[in-house]
């Protein structure tokens, strides 16, 4: 799976469009998705961004919730009643919908944040300030991770 890294930063258009990072399309068009889905996240003020294998993914694991809980009615609201699935122009823009570039606080510019199997658009000042707070949380309590043995299909990274 082509991954979501990095950060880039680009302009919003007069008529709200922005140019998605081209290793984010590359990535995209490697997962075989035509569509960006968005949807506002609800733990910061932000968006998230996916393809459609993560979006699917992600509707199937509600699915898993118990049906009529809260926790279900809820995260579906919040994720796939807000989704919007975005087509690329020919220059690899996308229109961000009113409502969740203000939800996002994004006016100017966007940064586009990978995240692995997907990725975040945030206001360069709010992204800024949450990157700091996420370092000095990870450092406060001496955050470690432990790494997933790799599989047959996927590649280490050792080299060997």
């Amino acid at each position: 799976m082509t991954l979501f890294v990095g950060r880039h930063v680009n302009r919003i258009d007069k008529k709200g469009r922005v140019s998605v990072p081209k290793p984010f399309r590359a990535a995209l068009q490697a997962q075989g998705s035509a569509l960006l889905y968005v949807y506002p996240l609800f733990k910061h003020q932000a968006l998230e961004a996916c393809g459609e294998a993560f979006m699917a993914r992600l509707s199937a694991s509600l699915e898993d919730l118990d049906m009529f809980s809260d926790d279900q009615d809820d995260l579906a609201a919040i994720v796939l009643e807000n989704a919007h699935a975005l087509s690329f122009d020919p220059e690899g823009r996308v229109a961000l919908p009113k409502e969740l570039a203000e939800h996002a606080g994004i006016t100017a510019d966007a940064a586009f944040v990978g995240r692995g199997g997907r990725f975040q658009i945030w206001s360069p000042k709010l992204y800024a300030a949450n990157r700091d707070r996420a370092f000095e949380r990870a450092r406060a309590r001496g955050a470690t991770l432990r790494l997933r043995k790799p599989s047959a299909e996927t590649d280490d990274g050792d080299g060997a």
